[in-house]
């Protein structure tokens, strides 16, 4: 698993500018909000999500206030029906904990089986906070560059209305 120091330097190496902040352990949105790290920018809601099969996995990217309408994103996608995956899959595919899903987990995707949904509201935003594979702090960067994460790895990525 990629740590957060590990994150650090892999977007170092990629000169994305970025700005992080370590704070206590956060495993929902709302507790973000308690934290106050939304007053630092906007913060993503991140879904770890698979197929009834188990066949295809999805990580999907939103932003924080929104609801992901399960039935509509199956659709957009041409999957059968979406659930949430497993601490077990979480782990499998992504190498993160519960409480930690973000963008960052396709960095111990080596198989690259894992598909990537970005909300379209998110497309441009300046900057967007995200976990660092540790839910201890967050950070944020334009969504532009994890789109540059995304394509330098090699996953699917998809830009769906949610």
């Amino acid at each position: 698993m990629r740590a957060k120091q590990e994150v650090y330097a892999h977007l170092d190496r990629m000169g994305i500018e970025y700005e992080a902040h370590d704070h206590p352990a956060v495993y929902t949105i709302e507790e973000t909000m308690t934290q106050g790290l939304d007053k630092l920018g906007p913060i993503a809601k991140n879904l770890f999500l698979r197929d009834s099969k188990g066949l295809r996995h999805f990580l999907v990217m939103m932003r924080r206030d929104k609801k992901v309408d399960l039935k509509k994103l199956q659709a957009g996608l041409g999957s059968t029906s979406l659930r949430f995956a497993s601490e077990e899959r979480l782990k499998k595919y992504l190498g993160l904990e519960k409480g930690a899903v973000g963008p960052f987990g396709i960095l111990n995707d080596e198989e690259k089986a894992v598909e990537v949904i970005v909300d379209q509201d998110l497309k441009g935003c300046p900057s967007l906070g995200v976990h660092p594979n540790d839910n201890t702090a967050t950070v944020w960067l334009a969504v532009s560059d994890l789109e540059r994460i995304f394509a330098e790895r090699g996953n699917p990525v998809f830009h769906l209305a949610i």
